[in-house]
């Protein structure tokens, strides 16, 4: 039995996608840059922020003090608006109450900068009482590195089977295979699913309600 389910935030608890490609386009404008459509930006998350921006920018201008330029506009615009248009997919809210009814402990592992991980965390899922809520942090490698994973299995006291890592990207995938954890890959995310197959998860689900048969 799985005791400990460690959760992507963007993609798989939530669908934050609109909110990040208007924070996006936000910088971009800001600097003078074509913007995006939201399709587009979708294919550009899953590795932390400044990658997201990094990519959003045009190939020629792709460089670390532009990235730090549009971090700027980023940043304080998404802390305002990151709630704007984000919701929960569906069945997610049931299923993290269903987690901790059963007694199983519930944490959340994102590329995110940490606020604005903790902030959405805190706003759509009030009832819920995550063991830790990690998002990218000083000085710590983002996901597909492992650290994230194993600082929380080390707050729950847990060990490595005894854990389901759940997530919607080829990042979570190698993340969890990085962990040497148990993963299950969310088709309602923002990857395409042949992505999460070429990584062999324990399983692959289309609904929320289907990740009970993991635990």
């Amino acid at each position: 039995m799985k005791k400990l389910v460690i959760f992507d935030l963007d993609g798989t608890l939530l669908n934050t996608i609109a909110d990040l490609a208007a924070a996006a386009n936000y910088a971009l404008q800001q600097l003078g840059y074509p913007t995006h459509p939201v399709d587009t930006i979708r294919t550009y998350v899953g590795n932390g922020i400044n990658k997201l921006l990094e990519r959003s920018l045009p190939e020629a201008e792709r460089n670390e003090e532009n990235v730090l330029r549009m971090r700027g506009h980023f940043v304080p615009y998404y802390d305002k608006h990151n709630a704007d248009l984000s919701c929960p997919y569906p069945g997610i809210v049931a299923l993290l109450e269903e987690l901790q009814h059963r007694g199983v402990m519930i944490a959340v592992a994102s590329n995110k900068y940490q606020t604005a991980t903790a902030e959405l965390v805190k706003h759509y899922f009030p009832t819920v009482d995550f063991i830790e809520v990690l998002g990218q942090r000083e000085g710590i490698a983002v996901k597909p590195n492992p650290t994230i994973v194993f600082d929380i299995l080390k707050k729950a006291k847990s060990l490595q089977e005894e854990v389901l890592y759940v997530g919607d990207s080829g990042v979570d995938m190698q993340t969890a295979i990085n962990s040497g954890v148990d993963a299950v890959g969310v088709t309602w995310g923002f990857r395409p699913k042949a992505e999460l197959e070429s990584f062999c998860p324990k399983g692959i689900i289309d609904t929320a309600n289907e990740l009970l048969a993991f635990i």
